[in-house]
């Protein structure tokens, strides 16, 4: 057996990757272990927004809503590559909320949150560029507001790379299959492809997501005493719909928003549903209803009609919500929950819902309530902190796309982009001591090349053509089916199953 750990964090999605940072960064010797790829399930399956939610203030959860705003504004310091400001356009639709409730929400979400660098709200003329021709006549006026948008999946993977980088254990592909709690020790039975490992620790953290009961009953011999609701939420992604890049909010006549936001250049991306959902976690999928929900849903506001036929993709994850036995599926808080028991020996803590954009505040109160039964050291850090590839000059993306543009100027700027935008000053991993495309290997199609996959094997626990088309990149949306079957090949013949830990 391995020397034990202070933690195992069970779950890869963005709670136990922001986790496993924190407590990595405060001394605590900690694995994260992951079934799957991280991000694999519902941290890849957000409408990729770090946002404050205004749609919130409606449920009275404006203590959610002030974190979220505070958050939003940390992690964009912290992550300025991944994360930035986009503008949102709300119609007004006079037959749902009046114009005065619109206006007093948002100006409560300009100020609720302390001062922000954002721009705030106000009043638009819906009859100019560039909205006359893409929404219908009958929209007059409206509201714009500010948010930003993240990539959810690559935010996962580069707080689980910060948490290595401190001293954590990162192992993806590895499900935990058994654990056996003792006075003061867990014994965590770990399955992956070369085998099965044990691991000894002080506590468990239980971030599973929509499978955190499943853990917990696993661990305790019985769900924790809280439950889930577990709500599904799909997209879709069509051909661009309309130019500029602000993104649209549209509201619904049972009450629901639908966002339709400019996605991967040649996209827009429509979402989000709220079923409940009670089928296979590990087969998730949008049903016809979801689609047809969307197409309408956007419909109603773009002067043509979004058909079934013009979608390029769709994804769907299951968002693990605290039952607070809400109405409805879309008012069910998206606040997070501890549920912590250390009464029969060691301490397991399971979390509860969440959202991205408070995942590392979620972090450090996980650890504050830990502490309240085993040594946690040190004090919280992660607020001014920056996530890998973020370190550039006052987070200024535009001053160093520029730089990087004068110091590899042998590189398309269409991939240069493309590379800043993932990686941002790590770009250096996989450009360094290079001079032309053709030192960065075969190229897979696109502006893809082996150096890119063999820096995401290396760097980033890349291991299948999945892992590097969706989830660390969005490139299966451009790339042919032979280019992509080109990076499967690759990848088969490049990434050996083994344990990564001792």
């Amino acid at each position: 057996m391995s020397r034990p750990y202070d933690l195992v964090v069970v779950g890869g999605g963005i709670n136990g990757a922001g986790i496993a940072r924190d407590a990595a960064g405060r001394g605590l010797r900690v694995m994260l272990v992951e079934k799957d790829d991280l991000a694999s399930h519902t941290s890849s399956a957000s409408t990729k927004l770090v946002h404050g939610g205004l749609r919130y203030l409606e449920n009275y959860e404006f203590r959610l809503v002030a974190e979220s705003l505070r958050e939003r504004e940390v992690l964009l310091h912290c992550a300025p590559h991944i994360i930035w400001p986009l503008r949102f356009v709300m119609p007004h639709e006079p037959s749902m909320r009046p114009k005065w409730m619109l206006r007093a929400g948002l100006l409560l979400y300009d100020h609720i949150g302390g001062r922000m660098s954002l721009p705030k709200s106000r009043a638009i003329d819906l009859n100019t560029a560039p909205h006359r021709g893409v929404l219908q006549d009958r929209f007059k006026s409206g509201f714009e507001y500010s948010d930003c948008w993240v990539e959810d999946s690559r935010l996962v993977v580069l707080s689980a790379m910060d948490a290595e980088a401190r001293g954590a254990t990162v192992a993806t592909r590895t499900e935990c299959v058994a654990l056996q709690r003792s006075d003061d020790s867990w014994t965590a039975t770990l399955r992956g492809a070369a085998g099965e490992k044990t691991v000894e620790a002080k506590a468990v953290i239980n971030t599973a997501g929509p499978f955190v009961d499943r853990l917990a009953r696993q661990a305790l011999g019985q769900g924790t005493p809280s439950h889930l609701r577990l709500v599904k939420g799909s997209h879709i992604i069509v051909s661009r719909r309309f130019p500029g890049e602000h993104a649209y909010i549209f509201q619904q006549p049972d009450g629901r928003i639908v966002f339709a936001i400019p996605y991967e250049r040649d996209f827009t991306l429509i979402g989000t549903t709220d079923l409940l959902f009670e089928g296979d976690l590990d087969a998730v999928r949008i049903s016809d209803e979801e689609i047809a929900y969307l197409c309408e849903a956007a419909s109603r506001y773009f002067t043509s009609s979004i058909t079934r036929e013009e979608i390029a993709s769709t994804y769907s994850g299951v968002r693990p919500l605290y039952e607070d036995n809400a109405a409805s599926n879309s008012t069910v808080t998206r606040d997070y929950v501890f549920e912590l028991d250390s009464e029969g020996g060691a301490p397991i803590l399971s979390v509860y819902g969440g959202k991205i954009t408070t995942f590392r505040k979620l972090a450090e109160h996980a650890l504050e309530k830990l502490g309240k039964v085993m040594e946690v050291p040190g004090a919280p850090w992660t607020a001014h902190a920056k996530l890998p590839g973020g370190e550039f000059e006052d987070g200024d993306f535009a001053r160093f796309l520029w730089k990087s543009s004068e110091h590899y100027d042998w590189v398309p700027p269409e991939m240069l982009l493309r590379l800043g935008r993932a990686y941002g000053t790590r770009l250096a991993e996989i450009l360094h001591d290079k001079h032309s495309l053709a030192d960065l290997g075969s190229c897979l199609g696109g502006n893809l090349y082996e150096a890119e996959l063999r820096y995401l094997v290396e760097h980033e626990y890349a291991r299948t053509a999945e892992d590097v088309l969706w989830r660390r990149s969005k490139l299966g949306l451009h790339l042919p089916a032979d280019a992509q079957a080109r990076v499967a090949e690759w990848m088969a013949a490049n990434v050996t199953a083994s344990f990564d830990f001792a």
